[in-house]
């Protein structure tokens, strides 16, 4: 079964909630990105008339998650994985619409071919960048993801 960005925000819908209630939707996905978009609403504001950041972050996080959750499935093997650590920087307030994306495919690629041959835990950091709709730079977030074969 492939991945489509439709599956993954139907699956946000009954295991990610406050994700799908904040607004964050999967928009494109392939092998080398994804990116997830969500728009600043009355739901997903801080008191600085802003998004949250932890909206930013979960954004982020799915666009990092769902390159790896489509790479996982098509190897076939049952591995595990798990956000270990986590930086970001922030660089603009988040207002409008704000579009993630994980452009790392191919070090993905490396990184499960590395913990399916060896059979030992292997880490990754991923990046994921928040542009709003002028295109500039909002935040940038950095995620460490454990994988293992079980």
């Amino acid at each position: 079964m492939k991945l489509t960005p439709r599956k993954l925000n139907a699956f946000s819908m009954f295991k990610l909630p406050s994700a799908y209630l904040c607004g964050v939707r999967v928009k494109h996905l392939n092998d080398k990105k994804c990116m997830v978009s969500v728009k600043h609403r009355w739901i997903n504001q801080n008191p600085f008339k802003s998004m949250f950041w932890a909206v930013q972050g979960m954004a982020a996080e799915l666009s990092t998650a769902a390159i790896m959750i489509g790479k996982i499935q098509e190897s076939g093997k049952n591995i595990s994985m798990l956000v270990v650590s986590n930086q970001a920087k922030y660089t603009k307030k988040a207002t409008g619409r704000i579009k993630f994306t994980c452009s790392q495919g191919q070090l993905i690629d490396e990184t499960l071919y590395n913990a399916i041959e060896t059979g030992e835990g292997q880490t990754i950091w991923l990046e994921s960048i928040g542009v709003n709709e002028e295109g500039v730079a909002v935040s940038t977030f950095r995620f460490e993801w454990s994988l293992k074969v079980k």
